[in-house]
């Protein structure tokens, strides 16, 4: 396997509190599933800034930041049975992933964390 894009993205938890209370705001940049998923977490604040430093790890990763025809709602951000978030890759990412690296098969990892007043995450593309 070969690494093809990496990408972190930090962000101050307060910049996402204020705003997580905007609905506008939710409707657009996370999916109708994390919406839904959200709505059993106590902590919105915390989940909401992970997923928005995900996204933006994820186009620092694919190295076209947001343009192009690709929008914070596209990248959805979903947890395994144990909890370990992943990237579910709908067919517009697979499409960008392709073209813009040059490979037909990629695998996508994310790491994201928080703390009291920063949530960060790590994308990595490989080719396999």
């Amino acid at each position: 396997m070969k690494t093809v894009g990496i990408g972190v993205d930090i962000i101050k938890n307060n910049r996402i509190k204020s705003l997580s209370k905007n609905k506008k705001f939710i409707r657009r940049i996370f999916s109708k599933k994390e919406i839904l998923i959200s709505k059993k977490i106590l902590d919105k604040t915390n989940f909401f800034s992970k997923r928005f430093a995900a996204k933006e790890s994820f186009v620092k990763a694919l190295g076209t930041g947001f343009r192009k025809n690709i929008n914070f709602k596209d990248i959805e951000i979903l947890n395994d049975k144990l909890g370990k978030p992943y990237y579910f890759i709908n067919n517009k990412i697979k499409r960008l992933i392709e073209k813009k690296k040059k490979i037909k098969k990629f695998q996508l990892f994310l790491s994201i964390s928080d703390e009291k007043d920063y949530s960060v995450a790590f994308t990595i593309i490989e080719k396999i």
